[in-house]
């Protein structure tokens, strides 16, 4: 039987790619979002994060009526993918988007928990590492951005995914659970590279990014490689690619663009500043979609 899966939020940007990559690898997923998700095999149950009791249920339904054949209730899900969120500021008012946040991710693993689920994956962000929703021009406290930097940032956004990850330490460790939070980057889709040339000749525009990104296959393939290890308890994992979106080698960059920004270690070729070497030690994460590949395969616009 292969796992049972509930992924909420993935009507989203990243979801609509990580969603069919996982069903790919034999899960059956269930999408759980306000918006329904237009695939022909993956069910969405339409329901709010933010709502306790929504939550709960969608953790013990059937995923859909054929299920009704087996002729019992099914139990609770074997994991839980939790990525939905409102996304970013100045969606909503802020403190709408720390509630729903915040609430939101609470509901998820205190029903997961509740329920035995012992594997959780939740969306964290590369905005709590403090420039992403900046005001003004901040610096980055030093480089490359690793799991144990000292998270600050000052919007509503990076604070509520500071908090879902206490909050998941804190579940993690009372119930003796795997739960791996995913620092994420950028999310670049397929038919976004063609930016990458506006990218590389303007550099102060991927500042508040750490001129990083993550692929949304190569996101799917870390949501997978965490759903297969298991015994880490708590975890925080950035989700990025290998390397920096500049056409200078890593340190020489910063050197210019972030100059008295020490380094903590060497950074070598053009490994970007927001690493995912522990993704890659731990995980085995292996990128598939350089943005160099990926921008060759996407012809020049004509002015």
């Amino acid at each position: 039987m292969p796992l049972r899966i509930l992924f909420t939020g993935g009507t989203g940007k990243a979801g609509r790619h990580v969603l069919p990559w996982l069903f790919s690898q034999g899960y059956d997923i269930l999408n759980f979002d306000l918006k329904p998700f237009a695939h022909p095999d993956i069910p969405t149950l339409i329901g709010d994060v933010a709502d306790s009791g929504q939550v709960f249920n969608a953790m013990t339904c059937h995923f859909r009526t054929s299920a009704l054949k087996q002729g019992g209730p099914p139990g609770p899900v074997d994991a839980v993918v939790h990525f939905a969120a409102i996304p970013r500021i100045l969606i909503a008012p802020d403190n709408e988007t720390f509630r729903v946040n915040v609430m939101g991710t609470y509901n998820v693993l205190e029903a997961a928990m509740k329920l035995g689920i012992r594997k959780v994956v939740i969306a964290s962000s590369e905005t709590t590492y403090g420039v992403c929703f900046a005001e003004g021009d901040r610096d980055f406290h030093h480089f490359p951005l690793e799991e144990e930097y000292d998270v600050d940032p000052m919007d509503s956004y990076g604070l509520s995914k500071v908090i879902n990850e206490k909050t998941a330490r804190a579940f993690a460790a009372r119930f003796k659970a795997d739960i791996y939070a995913l620092r994420i980057g950028n999310v670049i889709e397929p038919h976004e590279y063609a930016r990458f040339r506006n990218f590389v000749q303007n550099p102060s525009l991927r500042k508040r990014n750490a001129w990083s990104y993550i692929d949304a296959r190569d996101l799917a393939q870390l949501v997978h490689l965490c759903l297969q290890k298991d015994g880490l308890g708590f975890q925080v994992f950035n989700a990025a690619n290998d390397t920096i979106t500049a056409d200078q080698p890593t340190a020489e960059f910063l050197a210019q663009w972030c100059p008295g920004v020490p380094l903590t270690r060497p950074l070598l070729g053009n490994e970007a500043p927001l690493s995912n070497r522990k993704a890659r030690e731990v995980l085995g994460f292996k990128e598939q979609h350089d943005w160099r590949n990926e921008l060759r395969a996407v012809p020049p616009t004509r002015s």
